[in-house]
Protein backbone atom coordinates (compact mmCIF):
# COMPACT_ATOMS: atom_id res chain seq x y z
CA UNK A 1 0.00 0.00 0.00
CA UNK A 2 2.55 2.19 0.90
CA UNK A 3 4.22 1.74 -2.37
CA UNK A 4 1.52 2.24 -4.49
CA UNK A 5 0.49 4.87 -2.78
CA UNK A 6 3.80 7.31 -3.41
CA UNK A 7 3.49 6.01 -6.69
CA UNK A 8 0.16 7.79 -7.43
CA UNK A 9 0.66 10.77 -5.18
CA UNK A 10 -2.72 9.91 -3.67
CA UNK A 11 -4.71 12.33 -1.66
CA UNK A 12 -6.50 10.43 1.52
CA UNK A 13 -7.60 6.43 2.51
CA UNK A 14 -10.56 5.16 3.07
CA UNK A 15 -11.34 2.40 5.38
CA UNK A 16 -14.68 0.45 4.97
CA UNK A 17 -15.25 -0.78 8.30
CA UNK A 18 -14.04 -3.93 11.42
CA UNK A 19 -11.46 -1.52 12.01
CA UNK A 20 -10.67 -3.17 14.44
CA UNK A 21 -10.51 -7.19 14.57
CA UNK A 22 -12.73 -9.04 16.62
CA UNK A 23 -14.68 -7.01 18.65
CA UNK A 24 -14.09 -3.80 18.33
CA UNK A 25 -12.11 -1.58 20.66
CA UNK A 26 -12.68 -1.61 24.46
CA UNK A 27 -12.42 2.13 25.08
CA UNK A 28 -10.21 5.40 23.68
CA UNK A 29 -6.90 3.65 25.92
CA UNK A 30 -7.58 0.40 24.39
CA UNK A 31 -4.05 -0.59 22.95
CA UNK A 32 -5.58 -2.04 19.66
CA UNK A 33 -5.58 1.22 17.98
CA UNK A 34 -1.91 2.03 17.58
CA UNK A 35 -1.37 -1.96 17.05
CA UNK A 36 -3.61 -2.12 14.53
CA UNK A 37 -4.01 1.43 13.06
CA UNK A 38 -0.74 3.81 13.56
CA UNK A 39 1.84 1.27 13.94
CA UNK A 40 0.95 -0.64 11.21
CA UNK A 41 0.32 1.98 8.24
CA UNK A 42 3.77 3.90 8.80
CA UNK A 43 4.43 4.55 4.98
CA UNK A 44 5.38 8.15 4.50
CA UNK A 45 2.90 7.91 1.35
CA UNK A 46 0.03 6.89 3.98
CA UNK A 47 0.59 10.01 6.48
CA UNK A 48 -2.64 11.34 5.07
CA UNK A 49 -6.56 11.48 6.15
CA UNK A 50 -8.11 8.66 6.48
CA UNK A 51 -11.60 8.17 6.60
CA UNK A 52 -13.57 5.31 8.40
CA UNK A 53 -16.93 3.98 8.89
CA UNK A 54 -18.34 1.27 11.30
CA UNK A 55 -18.55 -2.82 10.51
CA UNK A 56 -20.79 -4.88 12.31
CA UNK A 57 -17.29 -5.97 14.65
CA UNK A 58 -16.78 -2.42 15.25
CA UNK A 59 -20.47 -2.08 16.95
CA UNK A 60 -19.32 -5.07 19.19
CA UNK A 61 -16.83 -3.23 20.75
CA UNK A 62 -17.00 0.95 22.24
CA UNK A 63 -18.44 2.52 19.14
CA UNK A 64 -18.06 5.84 20.63
CA UNK A 65 -14.58 5.22 21.82
CA UNK A 66 -14.03 5.04 17.49
CA UNK A 67 -15.66 8.26 17.61
CA UNK A 68 -14.15 10.45 19.66
CA UNK A 69 -11.10 12.97 19.30
CA UNK A 70 -9.32 11.28 21.69
CA UNK A 71 -8.15 9.20 18.57
CA UNK A 72 -7.45 12.26 16.61
CA UNK A 73 -5.39 13.57 18.95
CA UNK A 74 -3.41 10.47 19.16
CA UNK A 75 -3.48 10.08 15.32
CA UNK A 76 -3.98 13.35 13.36
CA UNK A 77 -4.74 10.95 10.09
CA UNK A 78 -7.86 9.29 11.94
CA UNK A 79 -11.07 10.29 11.33
CA UNK A 80 -14.48 8.05 12.25
CA UNK A 81 -17.83 9.19 12.21
CA UNK A 82 -21.07 7.04 11.89
CA UNK A 83 -22.07 8.89 7.67
CA UNK A 84 -20.83 11.47 6.91
CA UNK A 85 -19.98 13.37 3.47
CA UNK A 86 -16.09 14.02 1.92
CA UNK A 87 -16.71 16.71 -1.21
CA UNK A 88 -13.90 16.13 -2.96
CA UNK A 89 -13.70 18.63 -5.75
CA UNK A 90 -14.51 16.42 -8.53
CA UNK A 91 -16.43 13.83 -6.66
CA UNK A 92 -18.47 13.78 -3.36
CA UNK A 93 -18.12 11.08 -1.16
CA UNK A 94 -21.44 10.08 0.90
CA UNK A 95 -20.28 7.64 3.81
CA UNK A 96 -23.10 5.35 5.43
CA UNK A 97 -23.43 3.23 8.26
CA UNK A 98 -24.73 0.35 7.58
CA UNK A 99 -24.97 -2.06 10.42
CA UNK A 100 -27.86 -0.81 12.32
CA UNK A 101 -30.01 -1.83 8.94
CA UNK A 102 -29.36 -5.48 9.34
CA UNK A 103 -32.17 -6.50 11.02
CA UNK A 104 -29.88 -10.34 12.52
CA UNK A 105 -28.01 -8.05 14.92
CA UNK A 106 -30.76 -6.91 16.69
CA UNK A 107 -33.12 -9.60 16.19
CA UNK A 108 -31.06 -12.84 16.62
CA UNK A 109 -27.45 -11.44 17.85
CA UNK A 110 -25.91 -14.89 19.59
CA UNK A 111 -23.36 -14.46 21.66
CA UNK A 112 -22.51 -10.90 20.21
CA UNK A 113 -23.05 -7.52 22.32
CA UNK A 114 -23.71 -4.70 20.14
CA UNK A 115 -22.94 -1.05 21.06
CA UNK A 116 -26.45 0.82 19.82
CA UNK A 117 -25.74 4.16 21.71
CA UNK A 118 -27.24 6.47 19.54
CA UNK A 119 -29.37 4.19 17.54
CA UNK A 120 -31.66 2.85 19.75
CA UNK A 121 -34.43 4.50 18.08
CA UNK A 122 -33.39 2.68 15.36
CA UNK A 123 -36.68 2.95 12.99
CA UNK A 124 -35.98 6.72 13.21
CA UNK A 125 -32.55 6.30 13.23
CA UNK A 126 -32.62 4.45 9.50
CA UNK A 127 -35.92 6.94 8.25
CA UNK A 128 -33.37 10.10 8.66
CA UNK A 129 -30.38 8.31 7.68
CA UNK A 130 -32.08 7.76 4.40
CA UNK A 131 -33.51 10.94 3.96
CA UNK A 132 -29.73 12.29 4.10
CA UNK A 133 -28.35 9.83 1.84
CA UNK A 134 -30.57 10.94 -0.61
CA UNK A 135 -30.65 14.48 0.00
CA UNK A 136 -27.11 14.72 -0.23
CA UNK A 137 -26.91 12.84 -3.72
CA UNK A 138 -29.60 14.72 -5.16
CA UNK A 139 -27.69 18.01 -3.81
CA UNK A 140 -24.58 17.04 -4.97
CA UNK A 141 -23.13 19.00 -8.80
CA UNK A 142 -19.74 16.82 -8.13
CA UNK A 143 -18.72 14.58 -11.78
CA UNK A 144 -18.49 11.76 -9.64
CA UNK A 145 -21.33 9.74 -6.97
CA UNK A 146 -19.97 7.47 -4.79
CA UNK A 147 -21.20 5.96 -1.97
CA UNK A 148 -19.37 4.12 1.28
CA UNK A 149 -20.67 1.78 3.29
CA UNK A 150 -19.25 -1.43 5.30
CA UNK A 151 -21.69 -3.95 3.79
CA UNK A 152 -22.12 -5.80 0.62
CA UNK A 153 -25.20 -5.02 -1.28
CA UNK A 154 -24.35 -6.81 -4.50
CA UNK A 155 -21.79 -10.14 -3.45
CA UNK A 156 -20.75 -13.62 -4.42
CA UNK A 157 -18.81 -13.92 -0.76
CA UNK A 158 -19.59 -15.44 2.25
CA UNK A 159 -22.36 -12.86 3.39
CA UNK A 160 -23.40 -12.27 -0.56
CA UNK A 161 -26.26 -9.91 -0.75
CA UNK A 162 -27.77 -7.75 2.02
CA UNK A 163 -31.11 -7.74 1.50
CA UNK A 164 -32.16 -4.66 4.30
CA UNK A 165 -29.64 -2.47 1.97
CA UNK A 166 -30.74 -4.08 -1.41
CA UNK A 167 -34.19 -2.79 -0.43
CA UNK A 168 -33.74 0.42 0.98
CA UNK A 169 -30.26 1.83 0.21
CA UNK A 170 -29.40 0.67 -3.79
CA UNK A 171 -33.19 2.20 -4.81
CA UNK A 172 -31.83 5.62 -3.96
CA UNK A 173 -28.19 4.40 -5.23
CA UNK A 174 -30.01 4.03 -8.60
CA UNK A 175 -32.32 7.12 -8.78
CA UNK A 176 -29.26 9.55 -7.98
CA UNK A 177 -27.33 8.34 -10.54
CA UNK A 178 -24.57 6.73 -8.07
CA UNK A 179 -21.23 5.80 -10.57
CA UNK A 180 -19.89 3.50 -7.36
CA UNK A 181 -20.86 1.92 -4.00
CA UNK A 182 -17.66 0.62 -2.22
CA UNK A 183 -17.63 -1.19 0.60
CA UNK A 184 -15.77 -4.49 3.35
CA UNK A 185 -17.71 -7.00 4.97
CA UNK A 186 -16.97 -10.05 2.48
CA UNK A 187 -13.02 -10.77 2.63
CA UNK A 188 -12.02 -10.91 -0.74
CA UNK A 189 -11.58 -8.36 -3.49
CA UNK A 190 -14.78 -8.24 -6.14
CA UNK A 191 -16.24 -5.56 -8.53
CA UNK A 192 -19.68 -6.33 -9.82
CA UNK A 193 -20.86 -3.89 -12.36
CA UNK A 194 -25.08 -3.73 -12.54
CA UNK A 195 -27.61 -1.25 -13.89
CA UNK A 196 -24.76 1.33 -14.07
CA UNK A 197 -23.48 1.30 -10.65
CA UNK A 198 -19.56 -0.14 -9.83
CA UNK A 199 -20.15 -2.73 -6.65
CA UNK A 200 -16.51 -2.51 -5.42
CA UNK A 201 -15.81 -4.65 -2.28
CA UNK A 202 -12.31 -3.96 -0.78
CA UNK A 203 -12.23 -6.63 2.35
CA UNK A 204 -8.75 -8.40 1.77
CA UNK A 205 -7.08 -5.76 4.08
CA UNK A 206 -6.31 -8.78 7.19
CA UNK A 207 -8.32 -12.31 7.43
CA UNK A 208 -9.39 -13.45 3.67
CA UNK A 209 -11.61 -16.11 2.96
CA UNK A 210 -9.93 -18.86 0.64
CA UNK A 211 -12.43 -20.55 -1.67
CA UNK A 212 -15.31 -19.12 -0.21
CA UNK A 213 -17.41 -17.71 -3.33
CA UNK A 214 -21.19 -17.96 -4.52
CA UNK A 215 -22.27 -18.08 -8.26
CA UNK A 216 -22.78 -15.36 -9.98
CA UNK A 217 -23.71 -13.70 -13.32
CA UNK A 218 -20.34 -13.59 -15.43
CA UNK A 219 -22.03 -10.84 -17.00
CA UNK A 220 -21.54 -8.78 -13.86
CA UNK A 221 -18.72 -10.58 -12.26
CA UNK A 222 -15.37 -8.49 -13.38
CA UNK A 223 -13.51 -9.73 -10.37
CA UNK A 224 -13.71 -12.18 -7.74
CA UNK A 225 -10.19 -13.16 -5.84
CA UNK A 226 -10.19 -14.76 -2.86
CA UNK A 227 -6.62 -13.43 -0.93
CA UNK A 228 -5.34 -10.17 0.49
CA UNK A 229 -5.09 -6.88 -1.12
CA UNK A 230 -6.48 -3.21 -1.56
CA UNK A 231 -7.77 -1.44 -4.17
CA UNK A 232 -6.91 2.57 -5.30
CA UNK A 233 -9.44 4.60 -7.07
CA UNK A 234 -7.89 7.29 -9.37
CA UNK A 235 -10.86 10.35 -10.75
CA UNK A 236 -10.31 13.03 -13.35
CA UNK A 237 -13.10 14.55 -14.91
CA UNK A 238 -13.75 12.36 -17.77
CA UNK A 239 -12.87 9.21 -16.56
CA UNK A 240 -12.31 6.93 -13.28
CA UNK A 241 -9.65 3.98 -13.03
CA UNK A 242 -10.27 1.26 -10.44
CA UNK A 243 -7.19 -0.82 -9.46
CA UNK A 244 -7.40 -4.03 -7.19
CA UNK A 245 -4.15 -5.44 -6.08
CA UNK A 246 -2.54 -8.43 -4.24
CA UNK A 247 -0.80 -7.55 -1.23
CA UNK A 248 2.92 -7.86 -3.26
CA UNK A 249 1.33 -4.66 -5.16
CA UNK A 250 0.77 -6.88 -8.44
CA UNK A 251 -2.19 -5.40 -10.59
CA UNK A 252 -5.27 -8.20 -10.26
CA UNK A 253 -7.52 -6.03 -12.49
CA UNK A 254 -7.90 -2.77 -13.76
CA UNK A 255 -11.49 -1.18 -14.52
CA UNK A 256 -11.88 2.20 -16.32
CA UNK A 257 -15.49 4.48 -15.74
CA UNK A 258 -15.68 7.06 -19.03
CA UNK A 259 -17.58 10.02 -17.57
CA UNK A 260 -19.63 12.08 -21.14
CA UNK A 261 -19.04 15.76 -20.37
CA UNK A 262 -22.59 17.57 -19.05
CA UNK A 263 -24.00 18.99 -22.29
CA UNK A 264 -25.02 22.81 -22.22
CA UNK A 265 -28.60 23.76 -21.56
Amino acid sequence: MGLIGEKLEIDFVISTGDNFYEDGLTGEEDPAFLDSFTSIYTAPSLQKQWYNVLGNHDYRGDVEAQLSPVLTRKDSRWLCSRSFILDAEIAEFVFVDTTPFVDEYFEDPGDSTYDWRGVYRRKEYLSDLLKDVDGALKNSKAKWKIVVGHHTIKSAGHHGVTKELLLRLLPILEENNVDMYVNGHDHCLQHISSNGIEFLTSGGGSKAWRGDRNWWSPEELKLYYDGQGFMSVKMTRSEAVVLFYDVHGNILHKWSIPKEPLKAA
